[in-house]
């Protein structure tokens, strides 16, 4: 059985101009040591040799790892929480804004606790969410009343059957990138909308904190996306970008945990500092911001 994934050319456009550009550390986990590859190509960035599928599952069992576990311990999952409650909102609208629709068919492809789902729900929507880690699909049922399937009922979902899809801040977990793609287009119905929000290695932020950039979360987040790759992959499979959304919050977020790789504890100044920088760049070029939504048309 393979344990690491070994890539010869690049994940996205299959270019073989590939090269190390930085080597950064699991924060969360193990304290391993990681390389991320960059393609000369379409920009794109990975972790090489990143834990294989069948294996992976051991770098996601931390108890601060807050998507599944809803901890509030520490100032910053506090302040996350805090936060979470305005974005839940703001993606309840923004979808409303896109579809032009108040109610409908919405997929959450790892919907960690099913917390957006529980907001689209109680706005009318029929939802749907699939969550690898079992723990949290269990908490999903006891917090929201929700029932949440395997991740493996992705492949078996039928066509054309969702007005919206979102994965917020999931596509760089998945291994098998191509048919996810493919797969997502072939579920919307027509005319639907598949959003997908990844962090964005060319923000201010990334480049300010380089290899202690907590977005590069290695080796969870196997890929590590560029407005530029993006597009390249959306328009691969036969699908468009309509727009980019910035995610204002994540800028500060972000901030905070790399100060705390970079110093050992939370500075809330520097952090703020950094995230306001980088959210000011992104003010004139929303492809800057250190997280992004891809809104999508198939």
């Amino acid at each position: 059985m393979l344990t690491t994934d070994h890539h010869i050319d690049c994940p996205v456009c299959g270019s073989p101009n590939i090269s190390l550009t930085l080597k950064a550390k699991d924060y969360t986990v193990t304290g391993e040591i990681f390389e991320i590859w960059h393609c000369f190509n379409c920009t794109h960035r990975f972790t090489q040799d990143a834990p294989a599928q069948e294996v992976i599952g051991r770098y996601y069992q931390s108890a601060d790892y807050i998507s599944h576990s809803e901890t509030k311990k520490g100032l910053i999952n506090a302040l996350y929480h805090l936060v979470r409650n305005i974005t839940l909102k703001g993606k309840l609208k923004l979808i409303k804004n896109v579809t032009a629709k108040t109610k409908g068919d919405i997929l959450d492809i790892g919907c960690g606790t099913g917390s957006f789902l529980s907001v689209m729900q109680q706005a009318g929507w029929s939802v749907k969410g699939l969550e690898p880690d079992e723990v949290a699909r269990k908490k999903g049922a006891g917090l929201y009343g929700l029932i949440l399937d395997p991740i493996d009922q992705f492949t078996e979902l039928p066509p054309q059957s969702f007005d919206v899809i979102t994965m917020w801040h999931v596509l760089e977990h998945v291994h098998e990138l191509h048919y996810y793609m493919q797969h997502l287009k072939s579920l919307l119905k027509p005319g639907g909308k598949l959003l997908i929000a990844v962090p964005n290695y060319t923000s201010k932020d990334a480049a300010h904190y380089k290899e202690l950039w907590a977005a590069y979360d290695v080796p969870r987040h196997l890929y590590h996306f560029s407005p530029q790759s993006m597009r390249y992959l959306i328009e691969f499979h036969g699908m468009k970008i309509e727009s980019i959304k910035p995610m204002w919050f994540d800028g500060f977020y972000v901030a905070m945990l790399s100060e705390k790789y970079k110093t050992g504890k939370t500075n809330l100044f520097s952090a703020f500092l950094n995230g306001l920088l980088s959210n000011l760049t992104a003010m004139t070029d929303r492809g800057k911001c250190s997280s992004v939504i891809y809104i999508i048309r198939s």
